[in-house]
Formats: structure tokens, C-alpha cells, sequence
């Protein structure tokens, strides 16, 4: 139950600008998830949101938190010294890195927090990264891409 309500109030947040506990415990419990404003700070805490300002300069919640930015930089730069290629089948991605960078690599995508990622597995040059969905995995490898040619 609490991941299905964890996986809830990562959509809420993503379709909706959410600013308050309460407002959050209310769309919660309009899909069908009966919470306690307890419950829902608890929830906060655990997925560790935080709140960033909105296009209107109002606060509302958000994935991550503050003091990882410089951390996900040097996680970036991981990435961009290890990259080699990547292709997928289906919803998982390979990429092949430089020998003995895989590990890091993998931490470096793991990092970024990115949604759609369920995980990865890394040998000495490659990853696996399981993505939630097929159509997922191209945007995925198109992300890595990007961040991989600022160094290239």
C-alpha cells in the first residue's frame, strides 16, 4: 500500500503544482488513498521532496533534494568520461562505458533521479538500466547522450 501511495504522490506532484501537506493528503484522498496529514509529512520525508519555486514564485513540491545538486554535477561528470555507446531492447538500456567505469557510471545515473529509471546493474563496461516502460528507454538514452557529449 505505501508504495502505491508513494507512486501516487510522485504522479500528484509531477501533473499537479502541490504546495501544502494538506493539499497533498486531499488528492490523495480523492484517488482513493484514505491519509492523515501524519501520514503524508511522513511520505514527504521518505521520498525525500523538497519545494522549489513554481513559474509564479509560489513553493511547491518536488523530487530530490537541495544538497544533492553538487553531488549529481560530479555524478554528470562520471557519466561524461565514461560513456562509450547505448542502445535498448525493449525497456532496458544498455550502455557500454570505458573499462572498469561501469560501476561508477551506474551510480551516476542512479543519482540523477530520473523517474523512469527502475534501476541499474553494471559490470566492469557495461550497465543495464531497466527503464518503467519501451517508450521510455529512447528518451532515456537520449538524456545520457546529451549530458555524455558535453564532454566529447
Amino acid at each position: 500500500m505505501k508504495n502505491a501511495r508513494h507512486e501516487q504522490i510522485l504522479l500528484l506532484i509531477e501533473k499537479y503544482e502541490i504546495e501544502t501537506q494538506e493539499e497533498l493528503a486531499e488528492r490523495l484522498n480523492q484517488a482513493g488513498f484514505t491519509v492523515t496529514q501524519a501520514t503524508v509529512s511522513r511520505d514527504i520525508r521518505q521520498l525525500q521532496l523538497r519545494k522549489i519555486p513554481s513559474a509564479d514564485g509560489r513553493l511547491r513540491y518536488a523530487v530530490g533534494s537541495a544538497g544533492n545538486a553538487d553531488l549529481s554535477q560530479k555524478y554528470k561528470r562520471v557519466l561524461e568520461d565514461a560513456f562509450v555507446s547505448a542502445e535498448h531492447a525493449g525497456n532496458i538500456v544498455v550502455i557500454r562505458t570505458v573499462s572498469g567505469m561501469a560501476m561508477a557510471a551506474a551510480a551516476a545515473i542512479d543519482s540523477l533521479d530520473w523517474r523512469e529509471v527502475l534501476g541499474c546493474i553494471a559490470g566492469d563496461d557495461t550497465i543495464m538500466v531497466v527503464v518503467r516502460t519501451p517508450d521510455s528507454a529512447p528518451e532515456i538514452i537520449g538524456r545520457i547522450r546529451s549530458i555524455a557529449r558535453t564532454a566529447h
